[in-house]
This record gives structure tokens, sequence and C-alpha cells, in this order.
């Protein structure tokens, strides 16, 4: 996989430099909530920029139905982008129409454009490889030379990752070498005792990264709603908690070969309950309450892990050489049932060896919290893209750039 660094030393005055990015951001109205993603790509457009290249950002942002919708647009995100540079970024209001042909036209040595959401254009996702081809054609008209720096996408098979690099010399971004390096580390070269801490929603969400690290990890953490699929599977009541009964069958069996594999499985002792999912907008007191386990209310929900998770988890972090955490405890929006997942972090933070923040909303909850981004040894993101690389998949948008 080439680098940024060799094509930088190659010289791009001039060039215009196609850098497809990862600024999928949550957004409140037009206003962004969590800048990290725009954050992270700075380094490789400020670097290009700085070497007189002529760079067009593209990315993608939610998910429109092929066609554009003002609630996706990327504006917002061109702006911030153009702030953190500390320069003007010129915006074009489509992705390969008049409006991005234009814009790249008129831009100059060193400076940025971004073009509008590549979600807007069908082709982008399209399952159809003729139809995809035909949009990384054409985005391919606008541009000398491929960087791939949109790790949050690489996992996706869609035109301007997988399609576009082939029809264009292409490099691997700052952020894409870094996650990659990262991620090695979590696989090839781990030390240990290597511990893994999985939260979020849906056990099947993660059910293929665990079948893998119950071959690597030492041990594994289990909280979010996911732990409820694993309580039930226990033989535990857990009311009206989040529960995938389809895949009880599966996580029985995993229980089993963590057992057989030495790998340390660990679940809630106690968690947080109440009769209703909490109000994430007004914030208002919920009002939970504590109850071991395996004694959940047959009528109440378990919201977050317990205070004596909490220690529990904490202990078991404590001593670990490589971390990777990937999901929060529990619904961290809302204060009540903030505190399981700020203990995990505070955890990372304390322990000694490597740790990293596998993206998606465990990113987003580190920071929510208030925690200093700078006290995780990396902080993901692709949450997703992570995920996949550690079940061992092929990732369509890094084997592009690997040819």
């Amino acid at each position: 996989m080439k680098t940024i660094d060799e094509l930088l030393s190659e010289g791009v005055a001039g060039k215009r430099v196609f850098v497809r990015a990862d600024l999928n951001v949550p957004l409140d109205g037009t206003t962004i909530t969590d800048d990290g993603r725009i954050r992270a790509v700075v380094p490789t457009v400020k670097a290009l920029a700085d070497a007189g290249a002529r760079v067009i950002v593209a990315s993608h942002l939610g998910r429109p139905k092929g066609a554009p919708d003002p609630a996706f647009s990327l504006a917002p995100a061109a702006a911030r982008l153009g702030e953190l540079l500390g320069a003007d970024v010129a915006f074009a209001e489509d992705t390969v129409g008049t409006s991005a042909e234009t814009v790249v036209a008129g831009l100059a040595d060193g400076r940025v454009a971004v073009i509008e959401n590549l979600r807007f254009n069908a082709g982008e996702t399209s399952k159809d490889d003729a139809e995809r081809a035909a949009f990384a054609d054409r985005l391919a008209g606008l541009a000398d030379v491929y960087v791939g720096d949109g790790f949050g996408a690489v996992h996706r098979k869609h035109a301007s990752v997988y399609d576009l690099p082939k029809r264009l010399p292409h490099y691997a971004g700052y952020l894409i070498a870094t996650e990659v390096g990262v991620l090695r580390k979590l696989t090839d070269d781990v030390r240990r005792p290597y511990v893994v801490a999985l939260g979020g929603a849906k056990v099947s969400d993660k059910l293929a990264v665990i079948d893998q690290l119950l071959g690597k990890a030492d041990r594994l953490l289990i909280g979010g709603g996911m732990a409820y699929t694993f309580l039930k599977a226990k033989g535990y009541e857990v009311g009206i908690s989040l529960l995938q009964e389809d895949q009880v069958p599966a996580v029985k069996e995993y229980i089993e070969r963590a057992e057989k594999n030495g790998v340390e499985l660990v679940l809630p002792v106690d968690v947080l309950v109440a009769s209703e999912f909490p109000d994430l907008k007004t914030k208002a007191p919920a009002n939970p309450t504590t109850v071991a386990a395996d004694a959940i209310p047959a009528d109440q929900e378990g919201l977050d892990i317990g205070p004596e998770t909490r220690k529990l988890y904490a202990s078991k972090l404590a001593d670990a050489a490589t971390v990777f955490w990937n999901g929060p405890m529990g619904v961290f929006e809302h204060p009540d049932y903030a505190e399981g997942t700020k203990a995990v972090a505070q955890a990372l933070v304390d322990a000694p060896g490597f740790t990293v923040v596998g993206g998606g909303d465990s990113a987003a909850a580190v920071r929510t919290l208030g925690f200093d981004e700078n006290a995780f040894g990396h902080i993901s993101t692709g949450g997703g893209a992570s995920l996949e690389y550690l079940e061992g998949k092929t990732l369509p948008g890094l084997a592009a750039l690997e040819d």
C-alpha cells in the first residue's frame, strides 16, 4: 500500500488530488455535534494543500436515498473543515455535475474544495457493478490522483471507496495508515493481557468478532444492550430488556467455548433498571434502581451496568497491556445511565497498556462525557470497519489501495 508520504515525495504541485474522507458527522439540524471525523482528515488535507495540490475532498453523510436531500448536505462539514484548516474551502453543490466541474476547474494550487454528499448519486452505493463503475468514471474525471483517507467507509464496496482508486494512481492517507497500524497491534502483534470490552445494542452485530476474539483475547467484558442476551443464555430473567432471543443458542455456544479456550468471559453482576426507556431529549430524571443481574424484575428494563459491575470491569482492565473497546455500556446519552460507560472509559485511561476506542458510539461517548482524547492510545473513526478488520474480513477500500 503506497502512502501519502510517497506521493508527496513525487511532487503534487498543480495536481488535482481526490481525497476520499469520512465527513459523516452527527448533525443537529445544520449544527455539527461531534467534529472528530473532520479533525481526523485535516493532517492529510493540509499536507497536500501545503505541497501545492488542488485538493478535492469527498465523503458521504447519512443515508440519503441516492438523490439530493438538504438534510444530509455536506455544507456544514465543508465550513468546519475550512475553520480547522484556517483557509477558505470551496463547496460544490453537486457531486459530478456542473457545480463540481466549475469548482474544481477554479481551484488554484494549494486550495481545497469539498463536493456534495456522494450518496446523492445512486451510483455511489449501487450493487450493480456497471452503475457503480459509471459513477466512478465521472469522479475520476475530476482528479489526477486518489488518496483514500475515509477509514469509516473502507468496509463498503462503494464507487468512491472501491472502484475509483482502480482508475487513478492511489495512495493511503495518514488516517488510514494510522488506523491499519493500530489494528495490526490488535491482531498480529498483541501484548498481553489482551482485554476486549464490547457493548452496544445488538449482540448480532458483534457475533463474528466475538467468534474471532475467543481465540485471541484473554478477557471479554460484555455490557450494553447485548449483555441481556448473554444473561438470558445463562438462564436469567431479563424483564423487558433489549433481547435477541434468536441469538441465545449462539451465545450459549460462545459461553461454552470461552470456558473451553480459557478466555475469561465477564458479564454484569448488577444492572440499573427502570420501567421505561428514558427521554433523551429532555434528559428528565429517570430514577433507576439497581438490582442483581440475576434478579431483573419482569416489568423492568436494564439500561446500564451497575456499580459493582463498574468496579469489576475496572479491575479486569487494570493490568491490561492491550485493550480494545467497542460499544457503550448503557444509554450513555442520559446522565442517569452514563456511569457504566464513563467507568469503562476511565479504566482505559488508567490502564497501563495500549488502549483503543473502537469508533462509533464509543468514540462519541468519550467526547460527550468529556474525556481528553489524548488520554487514549487511539480513538478509531470507524466502528464497523474496525470490527470487520478484527473479524478477519477483506475490506474493499483497503484492498483497492493495496493493488
